[in-house]
């Protein structure tokens, strides 16, 4: 078979067993620092609209310099992690709505893997129930509402127009748990995408994605079965769609750390 290595012939010496990649290469200095200051402010016990340590002292702290340090800062201020105020330095960001506050415990880091896995997990749990629902409670404007949001990640796809498939895309699943009439389930599933949104930001550079026709494919899926009524198809389908990304998440994972 092609490329099959050639028998070793007698004598020949086994070959040298290849080191295991480093799960870290796939990470640029600024992204794992920027991981360390999310582990410090937990460590510290720091709390949304506390002073954080300077960017000369993190840099001390963490042994790197102080220009990585800024670009990292400059990632977790983007991603409403950290607010830098001119003249006053570094505070822990007080969004409410992230799910670093103190209500869920500021636990997350968007480049721990096993993080980035646990939060896929919560999301098929709550977007899978909120998908059942919606077939059983969805009014007609909300049906439309989420048939337009479908139509609009086909339009960003088709345009390759990556913000506009992200905008459908969020208009889509907020928009099914809006349709399971919980407001609980809503909050929810707002919450959980911010974070996956950081998660790509920070360790993937955004660079998620590939399987955006299939997503489009598997929208229209679950927006047919809450449309005809069926929790059961509303169910699978959405969890058809959540492992699919998922996939998505691990292929890129993968092309990072092996090439």
């Amino acid at each position: 078979m092609d490329g099959d290595p050639a028998p070793a012939g007698p004598g020949a010496s086994a070959p040298t067993q290849a080191p295991e990649p480093d799960p870290a290469a796939y990470r640029p200095g600024y992204e794992l620092v920027a991981e360390e200051i999310l582990r410090l402010i937990v460590e510290l016990r720091l709390v949304p609209g506390d002073r954080m340590p300077t960017e000369n002292q993190l840099a001390s702290r963490l042994g790197t310099s102080r220009t990585v340090v800024r670009e990292a800062v400059k990632i977790l201020s983007a991603i409403g992690r950290v607010r830098a105020q001119r003249g006053r330095g570094l505070f822990v960001a007080d969004d409410e709505g992230m799910l670093g506050s103190s209500r869920w415990g500021g636990f997350f880091l968007p480049t721990d893997l096993e993080h980035v896995y646990d939060l896929f997990e919560f999301r098929t749990v709550q977007e899978v129930a909120a998908s059942r629902l919606a077939a059983v409670r969805a009014t007609p404007a909300e049906l439309r509402a989420i048939e337009a949001a479908a139509q609009t990640c086909r339009e960003g796809h088709l345009s390759n127009r990556r913000e506009v498939f992200d905008r459908g895309d969020d208009a889509f699943h907020l928009g099914v748990a809006a349709a399971s009439h919980n407001p609980f389930l809503v909050d929810a599933v707002r919450e959980a995408r911010r974070l996956q949104r950081q998660s790509s930001v920070i360790g993937l550079h955004g660079r998620v994605g590939g399987h955006a026709e299939e997503a489009v494919a598997e929208h229209a899926a679950i927006h047919r079965a809450i449309r005809d009524g069926d929790p059961e198809a509303a169910a699978r389908a959405a969890t058809v769609h959540l492992d699919n990304t998922l996939q998505d998440y691990r292929r890129e994972i993968r092309r990072r750390v092996f090439g």
